[in-house]
């Protein structure tokens, strides 16, 4: 949606704002503006209704150097809730009623049967393409279609598959057989091309997922 869009609907820019801080993390007024093609006192203003509706927060971040803390806005769990687990509460009860009736072996053979899908589809797309820079960024594709929010990010000679957010969260906490299957996944999908690592994760404590996938040096 256009700037000028935005000034007719100032919702328009919250939501924004909310898009931004959830696949950017915490940001100061002075970065919104600018990313929002606004003034830095109409940021103030947008930012204080989503403050007053509790969607965000100020957190004061350490300095850096000899400068000051300053105050970077993130969002709140309410916030975080409109960017929805899908159907968490039916894949929790499907979850505990398979583990009733079949046992963890029965989870995990549900889990096994997925990877074997996923790895099919990805490997589909993945598997044809000559360079490790569009096996990734196809890897990115299907996983932002899926609703992850997935970007990539150059890191020197390695790339960065960034997930900013898990649609299955709520069950992957409920079965990490869910990540663990993930990273094979993507193994598969990049081939001999690569090597795939977990550098960030969301079920232990951070704010997103974040793959390193590096260039396997040829023997």
């Amino acid at each position: 949606m256009s700037p000028q869009a935005d000034k007719k609907n100032p919702g328009a820019t919250a939501e924004r704002i909310l898009y931004l801080l959830k696949t950017r993390g915490p940001l100061k007024t002075a970065d919104l503006a600018p990313l929002l093609e606004i003034s830095q006192e109409a940021a103030r203003q947008q930012l204080q209704k989503l403050v007053d509706s509790e969607l965000i927060s100020g957190q004061l971040m350490p300095a850096q150097g000899a400068g000051r803390p300053s105050q970077k806005w993130v969002l709140t769990e309410q916030a975080q809730a409109r960017f929805p687990d899908t159907h968490a509460n039916l894949t929790l009860q499907l979850i505990d009623s398979i583990r009733a009736v079949y046992g963890a072996d029965g989870v995990e053979r549900i889990v096994s049967d997925m990877e074997r899908i996923n790895t099919a589809e990805y490997l589909g797309a993945c598997s044809p393409l000559p360079s490790l820079e569009a096996r990734v960024r196809a890897l990115a594709q299907i996983r932002e279609v899926a609703g992850y929010m997935a970007h990539v990010e150059p890191e020197g000679d390695a790339w960065l598959l960034i997930e900013s957010h898990c649609p299955i969260c709520v069950a992957a906490r409920q079965c990490q057989g869910f990540c663990r299957s993930e990273l094979q996944v993507f193994q598969a999908a990049i081939g001999e091309l690569g090597h795939v690592q977990r550098v960030e994760h969301l079920i232990t404590g951070d704010r997103r997922c974040v793959y390193r996938i590096s260039a396997v040096e040829p023997h």
